[in-house]
């Protein structure tokens, strides 16, 4: 004679959605190695080598408030059809949400220089990726040191 053994509804749909969620989700990640803002600028730069020079970022070396931190990046460039700057990407890495700003660049442009004012939560390196026509990529970094933070802080 076969044993059986009687599980409640409650318990049979419990376990249902338990095995249905395993199913479904995707196994844990291991420990990342490298910071949010470094897998970004990985995923823009691809396997690009990634170049030096070229971009100018202009930033104060001591920012006395945080809130609103004056930038202008400008990207050495002829501006021709065949040489131009696509985009520049501008990253802080100590932020909350690290990518700041995007800046699109044409031809019609003339140059690719642009400013803005960027919210830094503390001291940190401020860096500009610049992606050319020719599918190169440069990149330069800046510290500030911020004395008050922008970011809640």
């Amino acid at each position: 004679m076969p044993i059986t053994a009687h599980i409640g509804r409650r318990t049979a749909l419990t376990a249902a959605g338990a095995l249905a969620a395993a199913a479904v989700l995707p196994p844990a990640a291991p420990a990342a190695t490298r910071t949010p803002t470094e897998v970004t600028i990985a995923k823009i730069v691809g396997n690009r080598a990634v170049n030096q020079g070229r971009i100018a970022i202009r930033l104060p070396a001591i920012a006395e408030n945080g809130n609103a931190v004056p930038l202008t990046v400008a990207v050495e460039s002829p501006m021709t059809a065949a040489d131009h700057v696509k985009t520049v990407h501008i990253f802080a890495d100590a932020n909350p949400f690290a990518e700041v700003a995007s800046f699109h660049f044409t031809p019609a442009c003339g140059r690719a220089e642009a400013s803005t004012r960027i919210r830094l939560g503390e001291t940190q390196d401020v860096i500009a990726v610049a992606e050319m026509s020719d599918g190169s990529v440069y990149l330069a970094r800046q510290e500030v040191k911020v004395t008050i933070g922008g970011c809640g802080g």
